[in-house]
């Protein structure tokens, strides 16, 4: 018995060690930690519960049958992260480059389908150097199967990707799927085609890190929701995103304990907004005044500025916030803001996680750029996204709500729950000096004449009073009593029910 004994740990630290001494220490070279380490850092210590771990590969092909090391490429099981429970799949770079066969990808399905059934959310580290050539098709048939997977998980689990090393070709398309993607600079990077062939077809030259590297996917492409500076700094970042979501779509997301007044009031934001409408103000001021302890996990903060998406809490429930951001383009919607909230939007409504919205919006940006690049359909993704959610959606509005662009941000006539407005919005088809130009273009000629009228027309439609009187604002509110207006607001949706009708699926605008 205690040779059999003997013999499991002996095959337990030939599984461990990878592709060895050698490989292990040239990772560590390159800055990057292994995928053993990595899953230590993501999960509760001593939590891990390893699966597979002697799964070996079935090719004989090119001298194939000679290596076979136990795990195959990719360490799987499952863990907890402060005492919730994660499934979790860390591609190991030091065996076969990380490469991914059918025996690879049978494995991470597995935890896939696990964590469909028992109600987790899914965490994939990706480090690999893609289909594992040697096996052929059966390799690109693996990957089709873990996309399959992807789409089955989407909206039934949360499922997150951390890139921390190459992922090319059609490997990119499994995280591309996912809800989040955290990537490491300059060691991780991700593109369908690489720098060598971009070069023999187009001509560019271009390096891996600019092509696809963790700073070009978080401020140009979207792809990357952010990007760190180190493997340890994405995976405590990655623990702190899992704090915030709910462990599948059947359950809330946790409730924190809080230290922080509910009805606390914040004088401050009294005088938050200039009196000059054209001057700008940083949105995040608000929003995390209006979080417990200020505390604000903002995603995709790199790309599209102009509009802020993130999670807060309130009175330690999990809030998803939307808010247009002035700083940034005056807080114009464009193409990549309307994506980029449409997606966050579409998240928290299918996990049941409730939308605070801000607004100070003055309408799309115009420009042919815009036009032509089909800004109609990207902010209708936006409008769709909110006008199907069906969580608690709770808006203020803080300064400016002009035009389409009032109802797109989740305005009442979108089954807004809760619409509040500060003293300073403005609701109106448009701002005062375009709308008098219009209605008054024959007294365009007289300068004091068109002053009046635009002073009458601001005085009439440039306060949130007329829109009050139609019942599209629910209450006009001070600045100071935000946070306990819209935490009293959560608190009385949160047993809301509203259903949309059957259908086998709706049709966004993509």
């Amino acid at each position: 018995m205690q040779e059999i004994l003997r013999e499991l740990e002996e095959r337990r630290a030939s599984a461990r060690m990878g592709g060895g001494e050698k490989r292990i220490a040239a990772q560590h070279a390159k800055g990057k930690l292994t995928a053993r380490e990595r899953i230590e850092l993501l999960l509760d210590e001593g939590s891990f519960e390893e699966y597979d771990m002697f799964v070996r590969h079935r090719c004989t092909d090119f001298g194939m049958a000679d290596s076979r090391p136990a795990g195959d490429g990719v360490v799987t099981g499952w863990g907890t992260v402060n005492g919730r429970m994660v499934y979790v799949f860390s591609q190991d770079f030091t065996v076969f480059g990380g490469s991914l066969s059918e025996t690879h990808a049978q494995k991470i399905c597995k935890i896939m389908d696990m964590a469909m059934r028992n109600g987790a959310p899914v965490v994939g580290i990706n480090d690999s150097g893609g289909a594992r050539i040697q096996e052929g098709v059966a390799s690109l048939g693996g990957y089709a199967d873990v996309f399959q997977k992807n789409v089955l998980a989407s909206g039934v689990v949360p499922q997150i990707s951390l890139v921390m090393g190459p992922c090319a070709g059609g490997a990119v398309y499994s995280p591309a799927m996912t809800d989040f993607i955290y990537m490491v600079k300059d060691s991780s990077y991700m593109f369908v085609t690489g720098p060598d062939v971009v070069k023999t077809v187009t001509g560019e030259v271009v390096t891996a890190e600019e092509l696809g590297g963790a700073l070009t996917h978080a401020r140009k492409s979207s792809v990357a929701d952010a990007a760190f500076e180190n493997d340890v700094e994405a995976l405590l970042e990655a623990r702190r995103l899992i704090d915030f979501l709910p462990l599948n779509n059947r359950e809330k997301a946790p409730v924190r304990p809080f230290f922080d007044d509910p009805a606390r009031e914040e004088p401050s934001l009294d005088s938050l907004i200039p009196a000059n409408p054209n001057q700008p103000y940083d949105m995040h001021e608000l929003v995390t005044k209006i979080a417990d302890e200020g505390d604000f996990l903002e995603m995709q903060a790199e790309f599209a500025k102009n509009i802020l998406t993130g999670f807060i809490r309130l009175e330690g429930q999990t809030v998803g916030v939307v808010a247009n951001q002035p700083m940034v383009l005056a807080g114009c919607l464009d193409i990549d803001s309307s994506r980029k909230a449409a997606r966050f939007v579409r998240f928290c409504d299918a996990f049941e996680i409730p939308i605070l919205t801000l607004v100070d919006v003055p309408g799309f940006l115009p420009g042919t750029g815009q036009e032509y690049g089909g800004v109609i359909k990207h902010g209708a993704k936006l409008l769709f996204a909110y006008g199907e959610a069906t969580v608690p959606k709770v808006t203020v509005i803080t300064r400016k709500a002009y035009g389409g662009a009032y109802d797109v941000m989740a305005s009442k006539h979108l089954r807004g729950d809760v619409n509040y407005a500060w003293p300073t919005a403005e609701i109106a088809v448009m701002g005062a000096k375009g709308a008098t130009e219009i209605l008054y273009r024959s007294e365009l000629g007289e300068p004091e004449k068109i002053a009046q009228r635009t002073k009458d027309y601001e005085d009439r439609f440039a306060n949130p009073f007329v829109a009050a009187e139609r019942g599209f604002i629910d209450e006009v509110i001070m600045p100071r009593a935000t946070r306990r207006r819209t935490a009293r607001a959560f608190a009385a949706l949160r047993n809301k029910r509203l259903e949309n009708p059957w259908r086998k699926h709706d049709n966004i605008p993509l």
